[in-house]
C-alpha cells in the first residue's frame, strides 16, 4: 500500500484525538447524569418528610426541607446546564469528525 501524504496522516490524528475527546466527554456526561438522577430522586423522598438531614463532610446535620429543597435544586440545575454543555460538545465534535471523515474519504478515493 502506498505511503499517505503528510497531511493526510494529520487528519487522521486529528480524527483520532476527536473520538477520545468524544468519549471523555460522554464519561463525564454520563457522571453528570448519575448525579442529576440522585438529586432528581433526593427531591422526590422530601416531599414525603417533615425532617431532613444534610451530610457535610463527616457528619449529618439538621437542616430545613426548604434548604434542602433549594439547595439540591440549585445543584440540579447546575447539573442539567452541565450536560447540555456536554451534549453540545459532542455535536460539534461529531461535526468536525464528520468533516473530516469526508475529507480523508476523498482524499483516498482520488489515491486509489
Amino acid at each position: 500500500m502506498a505511503e499517505l501524504p503528510k497531511e493526510t496522516e494529520q487528519k487522521i490524528g486529528q480524527l483520532q484525538m476527536l473520538e477520545q475527546n468524544m468519549q471523555a466527554s460522554m464519561m463525564q456526561k454520563q457522571q453528570f447524569q448519575t448525579q442529576l438522577i440522585e438529586i432528581e430522586s433526593a427531591l422526590s423522598e422530601l416531599k414525603n418528610t417533615n425532617r431532613a438531614y444534610k451530610i457535610v463532610g463527616n457528619i449529618m446535620i439538621d437542616s430545613t426541607k426548604e434548604d434542602l429543597v433549594a439547595d439540591l435544586s440549585q445543584k440540579k440545575e447546575m447539573f442539567e446546564l452541565r450536560i447540555k454543555s456536554f451534549e453540545k460538545q459532542e455535536e460539534q465534535f461529531k461535526a468536525k469528525a464528520k468533516k473530516l471523515q469526508e475529507e480523508l474519504l476523498s482524499e483516498i478515493r482520488k489515491k486509489g
